[in-house]
């Protein structure tokens, strides 16, 4: 009997080739769950969102929940890596604050309509009343939004940037909440002018009035 030659070519993968990109699946589902919120979003929503049909969505991803929660974890990081981005060149508190506040207001304000605002306070507000958690994720993302204010904060009070005997920590909450209200009052159609005036106004209840001629 002739025995057939043996293939020693490399074996070919099974199963057809991952035709998507999670990085960006995860930013489209996200852009979904951004314009109409958690609760209205359904699953075809999110198949037509990413091109994936429901078993390729439910095997990357799991159900809508923990696709949800990978958009929160997809947005968190991004948000670190701006924050690491503004603060590369060590600049003064004064200056750091305005590259915050105005790099926020780009987003808020990506959408043709103007009415983005934030994507972790505008979608997890709601769904932290019933889920414990993105309630302990939105706890997490405000407190750790208060650290990075406040270390700056001293930092700026060692430089002799702001008085020394200034509470940090209560100027960081501050620093935190003006970040939450340009959220919500951009989607609420306030014009970048007025926001802009509100984002300043908390740099210098932070940082003081700025002395004529320093450039910051």
């Amino acid at each position: 009997m002739v025995q057939k030659e043996t293939d020693t070519s490399s074996p070919r993968p099974r199963g057809r080739p991952r035709a998507y990109d999670p990085g960006q699946a995860i930013e489209r589902a996200a852009e979904v769950f951004w314009k109409a919120g958690y609760a209205a979003t359904s699953l075809d929503d999110l198949v037509a969102a990413t091109g994936m049909n429901r078993p390729s969505l439910y095997a990357a991803f799991g159900d809508k929940r923990a696709l949800y929660l990978k958009t929160l974890d997809h947005y968190r990081d991004r948000n670190r890596a701006l924050a690491a981005a503004a603060v590369a060149d060590d600049p003064p508190l004064r200056v750091l604050m305005r590259r915050i506040y105005a790099g926020a207001l780009d987003l808020y304000l990506s959408d043709p309509e103007g009415r983005r605002g934030c994507y972790t306070l505008g979608t997890a507000t709601t769904v932290a009343a019933m889920d414990d958690d993105v309630r302990a994720f939105l706890a997490a993302s405000f407190s750790a939004t208060d650290r990075f204010f406040a270390e700056r904060i001293r930092l700026a009070q060692a430089r002799g940037e702001i008085a020394g005997d200034a509470d940090a920590d209560v100027l960081a909450a501050c620093a935190t909440a003006t970040l939450h209200t340009l959220a919500v009052r951009s989607r609420a159609g306030a014009p970048r002018a007025a926001l802009d005036r509100i984002a300043e106004g908390t740099v210098t209840v932070v940082c003081g009035q700025p002395t004529p001629g320093a450039g910051a």
